[in-house]
């Protein structure tokens, strides 16, 4: 794994990305376009074992000419690490040593809480908020990440 500012060096303008949100049940997706401006939901896989996340990160990574990853790095408020950052750790080790492929880390304090609140925004009902959560939490991630690169 590098830091983003490693892979700032090492993308082209025309280098597309996407962003993962790791949880224990679900892995939600968000994917950029080429010139690396808009972050936009992508999909959300149900996590069932590291084999199956992995083939369905080579197809997507394929599909969509990708050439990185940013995973949201649940670190606590208080800036420590906890369950969940080991967990998201161990995962994005094992896809670091299965795909070929550049892979950093963006805090995703506040990304699932954050896409929750813009659907607030848009009077949307409860059900509606929780459906594609992750995805937009990825979003929401790299986005960040994006915004970064970019200045």
């Amino acid at each position: 794994m590098i830091t983003i500012d490693e892979l700032k060096d090492k993308l082209d303008n025309k280098a597309r990305l996407i962003g993962l949100d790791i949880g224990t049940k679900y892995v939600g997706i968000a994917i950029c376009d080429d010139k690396r401006k808009i972050a936009t939901p992508f999909k959300t896989l149900n996590y069932v074992n590291m084999s199956r996340l992995i083939a369905d990160l080579k197809g997507i990574i394929e599909e969509n000419d990708i050439k990185g990853i940013i995973v949201g790095y649940p670190i606590n408020m208080d800036g420590s690490l906890g369950k969940s950052a080991q967990s998201v750790n161990d995962k994005t080790k094992i896809i670091s040593e299965t795909i070929d492929i550049n892979i950093c880390f963006w805090d995703e304090r506040l990304s699932t809480s954050g896409s929750y609140n813009i659907t607030s925004n848009l009077d949307i009902n409860f059900a509606k908020k929780k459906k594609n959560i992750d995805e937009k939490a990825a979003s929401f991630i790299l986005q960040g990440a994006i915004d970064y690169l970019n200045n």
